[in-house]
Protein backbone atom coordinates (compact mmCIF):
# COMPACT_ATOMS: atom_id res chain seq x y z
CA UNK A 1 0.00 0.00 0.00
CA UNK A 2 1.54 3.95 -0.59
CA UNK A 3 2.22 5.91 2.11
CA UNK A 4 0.06 8.64 0.89
CA UNK A 5 -3.38 8.60 -1.12
CA UNK A 6 -2.50 11.61 -3.31
CA UNK A 7 0.51 13.12 -5.36
CA UNK A 8 0.88 16.84 -5.51
CA UNK A 9 -1.17 18.85 -8.40
CA UNK A 10 0.34 18.32 -11.59
CA UNK A 11 2.43 21.56 -13.21
CA UNK A 12 3.66 22.16 -16.86
CA UNK A 13 8.07 23.08 -17.29
CA UNK A 14 8.91 26.57 -16.39
CA UNK A 15 11.81 25.44 -18.25
CA UNK A 16 13.24 23.27 -21.36
CA UNK A 17 13.08 20.08 -19.95
CA UNK A 18 13.45 21.34 -16.39
CA UNK A 19 16.94 21.93 -17.04
CA UNK A 20 18.71 24.92 -14.84
CA UNK A 21 17.42 28.28 -15.12
CA UNK A 22 20.16 30.72 -15.50
CA UNK A 23 20.48 34.47 -16.28
CA UNK A 24 22.74 35.43 -15.41
CA UNK A 25 25.07 34.93 -18.60
CA UNK A 26 28.17 36.56 -16.97
CA UNK A 27 28.83 33.92 -14.78
CA UNK A 28 27.91 30.47 -15.85
CA UNK A 29 29.17 27.31 -17.28
CA UNK A 30 27.12 25.09 -20.13
CA UNK A 31 27.56 22.66 -23.24
CA UNK A 32 23.95 23.58 -24.48
CA UNK A 33 21.57 26.56 -23.49
CA UNK A 34 18.60 27.41 -24.57
CA UNK A 35 17.26 31.04 -25.05
CA UNK A 36 14.07 32.84 -26.09
CA UNK A 37 14.18 35.73 -28.32
CA UNK A 38 10.73 36.70 -28.31
CA UNK A 39 10.90 39.91 -29.88
CA UNK A 40 12.52 40.96 -33.37
CA UNK A 41 12.11 44.52 -35.57
CA UNK A 42 8.55 44.64 -36.10
CA UNK A 43 6.94 45.91 -39.25
CA UNK A 44 4.02 47.85 -37.02
CA UNK A 45 3.17 48.81 -34.21
CA UNK A 46 0.66 45.58 -34.36
CA UNK A 47 3.41 43.44 -34.78
CA UNK A 48 5.41 44.56 -31.81
CA UNK A 49 4.55 41.96 -29.46
CA UNK A 50 2.53 39.87 -31.68
CA UNK A 51 1.28 35.63 -30.83
CA UNK A 52 4.86 34.67 -32.05
CA UNK A 53 6.38 36.17 -28.97
CA UNK A 54 4.70 33.63 -26.85
CA UNK A 55 5.95 30.80 -28.27
CA UNK A 56 9.42 30.45 -26.44
CA UNK A 57 6.99 29.23 -23.77
CA UNK A 58 4.60 27.42 -25.55
CA UNK A 59 7.23 25.36 -26.84
CA UNK A 60 8.63 24.94 -23.12
CA UNK A 61 4.84 24.19 -22.15
CA UNK A 62 4.83 20.89 -24.65
CA UNK A 63 8.51 19.70 -24.25
CA UNK A 64 7.20 16.76 -22.55
CA UNK A 65 5.16 15.55 -24.98
CA UNK A 66 8.81 15.73 -27.46
CA UNK A 67 10.54 13.32 -25.32
CA UNK A 68 8.54 11.95 -22.21
CA UNK A 69 12.00 12.39 -19.38
CA UNK A 70 15.59 12.13 -19.96
CA UNK A 71 15.51 8.52 -18.69
CA UNK A 72 13.65 7.42 -22.00
CA UNK A 73 14.96 5.43 -24.72
CA UNK A 74 14.57 8.07 -28.08
CA UNK A 75 14.44 5.79 -31.35
CA UNK A 76 15.36 8.65 -33.54
CA UNK A 77 18.87 9.25 -31.92
CA UNK A 78 19.42 5.63 -30.10
CA UNK A 79 19.31 6.19 -26.78
CA UNK A 80 19.04 8.42 -23.83
CA UNK A 81 19.21 12.38 -24.90
CA UNK A 82 22.30 12.68 -23.16
CA UNK A 83 23.86 9.30 -23.49
CA UNK A 84 24.63 8.80 -19.60
CA UNK A 85 27.68 11.56 -20.22
CA UNK A 86 27.85 14.40 -18.45
CA UNK A 87 26.45 17.11 -20.71
CA UNK A 88 25.49 20.33 -18.64
CA UNK A 89 22.16 21.90 -20.41
CA UNK A 90 20.98 25.24 -18.93
CA UNK A 91 17.83 27.71 -20.16
CA UNK A 92 18.84 30.84 -20.21
CA UNK A 93 14.99 32.10 -20.63
CA UNK A 94 13.89 34.57 -22.49
CA UNK A 95 15.98 37.93 -23.80
CA UNK A 96 14.03 41.56 -22.39
CA UNK A 97 11.77 43.38 -25.12
CA UNK A 98 11.63 46.86 -23.87
CA UNK A 99 8.51 48.47 -24.97
CA UNK A 100 9.99 52.25 -25.63
CA UNK A 101 13.45 50.19 -27.51
CA UNK A 102 12.32 48.55 -30.27
CA UNK A 103 15.50 48.81 -32.12
CA UNK A 104 16.99 48.12 -29.15
CA UNK A 105 15.88 43.85 -29.27
CA UNK A 106 18.18 43.07 -32.26
CA UNK A 107 20.82 44.30 -29.69
CA UNK A 108 19.90 42.90 -26.13
CA UNK A 109 19.45 39.56 -28.15
CA UNK A 110 23.17 39.66 -29.95
CA UNK A 111 24.36 40.69 -26.43
CA UNK A 112 22.76 37.43 -24.56
CA UNK A 113 23.82 35.08 -27.71
CA UNK A 114 27.80 36.12 -27.59
CA UNK A 115 27.88 35.47 -23.61
CA UNK A 116 26.66 32.20 -24.48
CA UNK A 117 29.27 31.79 -27.11
CA UNK A 118 31.94 33.28 -25.13
CA UNK A 119 30.77 30.94 -22.07
CA UNK A 120 31.42 27.48 -24.80
CA UNK A 121 28.06 26.70 -25.08
CA UNK A 122 25.76 25.93 -27.97
CA UNK A 123 23.03 28.06 -28.27
CA UNK A 124 19.77 26.92 -29.35
CA UNK A 125 17.51 29.84 -29.89
CA UNK A 126 13.68 29.58 -29.65
CA UNK A 127 11.45 32.92 -31.64
CA UNK A 128 9.52 34.84 -32.11
CA UNK A 129 9.54 35.93 -35.82
CA UNK A 130 12.48 35.27 -38.49
CA UNK A 131 13.89 38.45 -37.93
CA UNK A 132 15.43 37.04 -34.35
CA UNK A 133 18.45 35.19 -36.24
CA UNK A 134 19.92 38.73 -37.92
CA UNK A 135 21.18 39.59 -34.30
CA UNK A 136 22.38 35.76 -33.43
CA UNK A 137 24.06 35.70 -37.14
CA UNK A 138 26.14 38.88 -35.89
CA UNK A 139 26.91 37.33 -32.79
CA UNK A 140 28.97 34.19 -34.67
CA UNK A 141 31.26 36.72 -36.17
CA UNK A 142 34.27 35.23 -34.68
CA UNK A 143 33.13 31.41 -35.69
CA UNK A 144 33.34 31.77 -39.43
CA UNK A 145 33.75 31.00 -42.17
CA UNK A 146 29.78 29.46 -41.81
CA UNK A 147 28.08 27.90 -43.86
CA UNK A 148 24.15 29.26 -43.75
CA UNK A 149 21.12 26.48 -43.80
CA UNK A 150 18.09 28.15 -44.11
CA UNK A 151 14.84 25.78 -43.81
CA UNK A 152 11.21 28.19 -45.06
CA UNK A 153 8.91 27.96 -47.81
CA UNK A 154 10.34 31.55 -48.46
CA UNK A 155 13.70 32.94 -48.83
CA UNK A 156 13.75 36.64 -46.87
CA UNK A 157 15.90 38.28 -49.50
CA UNK A 158 14.18 42.18 -49.19
CA UNK A 159 15.95 44.84 -49.03
CA UNK A 160 13.44 46.86 -47.65
CA UNK A 161 10.25 45.94 -46.06
CA UNK A 162 7.77 48.53 -44.60
CA UNK A 163 10.74 51.10 -44.29
CA UNK A 164 12.35 48.10 -41.84
CA UNK A 165 15.86 46.56 -42.89
CA UNK A 166 16.14 44.28 -40.57
CA UNK A 167 12.41 42.84 -40.00
CA UNK A 168 11.58 39.29 -40.65
CA UNK A 169 11.69 39.00 -44.70
CA UNK A 170 15.25 40.51 -45.03
CA UNK A 171 17.12 37.85 -42.35
CA UNK A 172 18.92 36.06 -45.76
CA UNK A 173 19.92 39.52 -46.97
CA UNK A 174 20.85 40.51 -43.98
CA UNK A 175 22.93 37.35 -43.23
CA UNK A 176 24.66 37.70 -46.97
CA UNK A 177 26.15 40.78 -46.04
CA UNK A 178 28.34 39.46 -43.04
CA UNK A 179 31.99 38.68 -44.02
CA UNK A 180 32.06 35.84 -42.04
CA UNK A 181 28.59 33.95 -44.05
CA UNK A 182 29.87 32.03 -46.31
CA UNK A 183 27.31 29.80 -48.75
CA UNK A 184 23.89 29.40 -48.18
CA UNK A 185 21.75 26.74 -48.71
CA UNK A 186 17.63 27.44 -48.72
CA UNK A 187 15.69 24.42 -48.36
CA UNK A 188 11.94 23.71 -48.79
CA UNK A 189 10.91 26.90 -50.58
CA UNK A 190 7.53 27.07 -52.29
CA UNK A 191 4.21 29.25 -53.24
CA UNK A 192 5.00 32.77 -53.03
CA UNK A 193 6.19 35.19 -49.91
CA UNK A 194 7.71 38.75 -49.89
CA UNK A 195 9.81 38.04 -52.82
CA UNK A 196 10.16 39.64 -55.59
CA UNK A 197 11.55 38.46 -59.03
CA UNK A 198 14.21 41.15 -58.10
CA UNK A 199 15.06 39.43 -54.80
CA UNK A 200 15.24 36.23 -56.68
CA UNK A 201 17.86 37.66 -59.05
CA UNK A 202 19.65 38.99 -56.11
CA UNK A 203 20.15 35.96 -54.05
CA UNK A 204 21.22 34.03 -57.21
CA UNK A 205 23.78 36.65 -57.80
CA UNK A 206 25.27 36.48 -54.03
CA UNK A 207 25.09 32.61 -55.15
CA UNK A 208 22.43 31.04 -52.59
CA UNK A 209 21.51 27.62 -53.33
CA UNK A 210 17.81 27.81 -53.59
CA UNK A 211 16.08 24.35 -53.70
CA UNK A 212 12.83 24.28 -54.01
CA UNK A 213 10.10 22.07 -52.56
CA UNK A 214 9.37 20.66 -55.69
CA UNK A 215 13.21 19.36 -55.93
CA UNK A 216 13.09 18.16 -52.60
CA UNK A 217 10.66 16.14 -52.92
CA UNK A 218 12.46 14.44 -56.43
CA UNK A 219 15.89 13.97 -54.90
CA UNK A 220 15.35 13.36 -50.92
CA UNK A 221 17.12 15.44 -48.21
CA UNK A 222 20.42 13.25 -48.74
CA UNK A 223 21.10 14.58 -52.25
CA UNK A 224 20.86 18.00 -50.43
CA UNK A 225 22.95 16.75 -47.73
CA UNK A 226 25.65 15.52 -50.17
CA UNK A 227 25.77 19.04 -52.42
CA UNK A 228 26.63 20.78 -48.62
CA UNK A 229 30.45 20.71 -48.19
CA UNK A 230 31.46 18.67 -45.44
CA UNK A 231 33.68 19.82 -42.61
CA UNK A 232 32.25 23.23 -42.44
CA UNK A 233 31.17 24.92 -39.55
CA UNK A 234 27.10 25.57 -40.04
CA UNK A 235 24.12 27.27 -38.52
CA UNK A 236 20.83 25.96 -38.97
CA UNK A 237 17.78 28.39 -39.07
CA UNK A 238 14.29 26.68 -39.32
CA UNK A 239 11.07 29.22 -39.73
CA UNK A 240 8.05 26.34 -39.28
CA UNK A 241 6.30 27.46 -42.32
CA UNK A 242 9.06 25.66 -44.24
CA UNK A 243 8.01 22.30 -42.10
CA UNK A 244 4.92 20.43 -43.96
CA UNK A 245 1.97 21.98 -42.38
CA UNK A 246 0.66 18.63 -41.10
CA UNK A 247 3.28 18.62 -38.37
CA UNK A 248 3.82 22.16 -38.05
CA UNK A 249 0.29 23.90 -38.24
CA UNK A 250 0.57 27.19 -36.30
CA UNK A 251 2.11 29.19 -38.72
CA UNK A 252 1.05 32.79 -39.86
CA UNK A 253 1.89 31.77 -43.82
CA UNK A 254 1.20 27.82 -44.29
CA UNK A 255 1.60 26.82 -47.84
CA UNK A 256 0.47 22.76 -48.41
CA UNK A 257 4.23 21.11 -49.48
CA UNK A 258 7.25 21.44 -47.02
CA UNK A 259 9.52 19.53 -45.16
CA UNK A 260 8.77 15.88 -43.81
CA UNK A 261 9.60 15.41 -40.14
CA UNK A 262 11.92 12.45 -41.49
CA UNK A 263 13.79 14.90 -43.63
CA UNK A 264 14.26 16.97 -41.06
CA UNK A 265 15.89 14.41 -38.83
CA UNK A 266 18.02 13.73 -41.44
CA UNK A 267 19.09 16.68 -42.35
CA UNK A 268 19.93 17.72 -38.40
CA UNK A 269 21.72 14.55 -37.85
CA UNK A 270 23.69 14.79 -41.06
CA UNK A 271 24.84 18.20 -40.59
CA UNK A 272 25.81 17.10 -37.38
CA UNK A 273 28.19 14.25 -39.00
CA UNK A 274 29.45 16.27 -41.69
CA UNK A 275 31.06 19.10 -39.42
CA UNK A 276 30.55 21.40 -36.39
CA UNK A 277 26.54 22.93 -36.29
CA UNK A 278 27.58 26.13 -34.52
CA UNK A 279 23.79 26.79 -33.43
CA UNK A 280 20.22 26.74 -34.34
CA UNK A 281 16.95 28.82 -34.23
CA UNK A 282 13.52 27.75 -34.55
CA UNK A 283 10.83 30.54 -35.21
CA UNK A 284 7.84 31.71 -36.94
CA UNK A 285 5.33 29.60 -34.87
CA UNK A 286 1.81 31.21 -33.38
CA UNK A 287 0.72 29.55 -31.01
CA UNK A 288 -2.53 30.34 -31.06
CA UNK A 289 -3.07 28.26 -34.33
CA UNK A 290 -1.64 25.46 -32.86
CA UNK A 291 -3.42 22.06 -33.08
CA UNK A 292 -2.92 19.50 -30.21
CA UNK A 293 0.46 21.06 -29.44
CA UNK A 294 1.76 19.59 -32.95
CA UNK A 295 4.05 22.20 -33.82
CA UNK A 296 5.11 23.22 -30.07
CA UNK A 297 6.26 18.77 -30.05
CA UNK A 298 7.47 19.10 -33.18
CA UNK A 299 9.79 21.82 -32.66
CA UNK A 300 10.43 20.20 -29.40
CA UNK A 301 11.75 17.15 -31.56
CA UNK A 302 14.34 18.95 -33.81
CA UNK A 303 15.42 20.15 -30.61
CA UNK A 304 16.58 16.45 -29.14
CA UNK A 305 17.94 15.24 -32.60
CA UNK A 306 19.95 18.27 -32.68
CA UNK A 307 21.19 17.49 -28.51
CA UNK A 308 21.50 13.64 -29.19
CA UNK A 309 22.99 13.83 -32.56
CA UNK A 310 25.73 16.48 -31.16
CA UNK A 311 26.43 14.50 -28.22
CA UNK A 312 26.95 11.13 -29.83
CA UNK A 313 29.23 12.54 -32.32
CA UNK A 314 31.73 14.15 -29.49
CA UNK A 315 30.66 17.60 -29.25
CA UNK A 316 31.49 18.25 -25.73
CA UNK A 317 34.08 15.79 -25.17
CA UNK A 318 36.97 18.32 -24.45
CA UNK A 319 34.95 20.67 -22.33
Amino acid sequence: MPKTLTNPPKRGFQSFHDFPIVNDLDNFKADIAIIGIPFGDPYSMGEASNDQSNAPTHIRRFCERALRGLDRFDFDIGGKLLNDQDIKVVDCGDVIGEAKDISGNHLRSEQAVRKILNAGALPIILGGDHAIPIPVFRALENHGPITLIQVDAHIDWRDTFHGVTQGLSSVIRRASEMNHINEIYQIGLRSAGSARPEEVEAALNYGANLISDMELQDVGMQEILDRIPDKQNYYLTIDADGVDPTIMPAVAGPAPGGVSYSQMRKLIQGLVKKGKVLGMDIVEITPCKDINGITAITAGRFICNLIGSAVRAGYFNNN
